[in-house]
């Protein structure tokens, strides 16, 4: 496999959408727990502009940026946040991130691609225990996900070799994904 893949536009624009899509599911989660905190939804409507067909800009990238420090925040001992709020805040930042994808045959683009389904499902998982870190089987996110990608996820997860090992309970579910979507 060579180390460039093809990339075009509308092949990031869709993937963006999808990924926008499936952090949109699970914004509530991190509004409930910080609802002043507009980084997040920020994030996610700059993906879904990039996808109807807005340019990618240095602001949709600093948006990205902003929900992905949003989710340290949730994440921050002294806050109450609920563990669920900063996952679902890493979905909308790789959301917004899904516009940057390289055209690079790296495993690792593997997970910008499928980082906000599986972010926005361990965040569902998160929230139906009350927090406990268990596995719980798949979530309603990563079941919508894997039925309603888009036909550029496959086909440019197919340019790609499969997901990296690693990455705990997140990784876990990209890799399920991944090998979901090949099929």
């Amino acid at each position: 496999m060579s180390d460039k893949i093809e990339l075009s536009e509308e092949e990031l624009r869709e993937i963006a959408g999808f990924a926008a899509r499936c952090a949109s599911r699970v914004l509530s989660i991190f509004e409930q727990s910080l609802p002043a905190d507009t980084r997040p939804r920020d994030a996610i409507d700059a993906a879904h502009a990039f996808a109807a067909g807005e340019r990618r800009t240095g602001a949709l990238r600093q948006s990205a940026w902003a929900a992905y420090r949003a989710a340290g925040d949730a994440a921050a001992p002294e806050r109450v946040a609920e563990p669920a709020a900063a996952d679902a805040a890493r979905a909308a930042s790789h959301a917004a991130a899904a516009a940057y994808l390289h055209p690079r045959a790296s495993p690792h683009q593997v997970k910008h691609i499928l980082g906000a389904p599986a972010h926005a499902a361990r965040a569902e998982e998160l929230q139906s225990k009350g927090g406990v870190q268990e596995r719980r089987g798949s979530s309603d996110t990563f079941e919508w996900a894997r039925l309603h990608a888009p036909p550029a996820v496959g086909a440019v997860l197919g340019r790609l070799p499969a997901a990296p090992a690693g990455g705990g309970r997140v990784g876990e579910l990209i890799r399920e994904l991944d090998a979901a979507l090949r099929e």
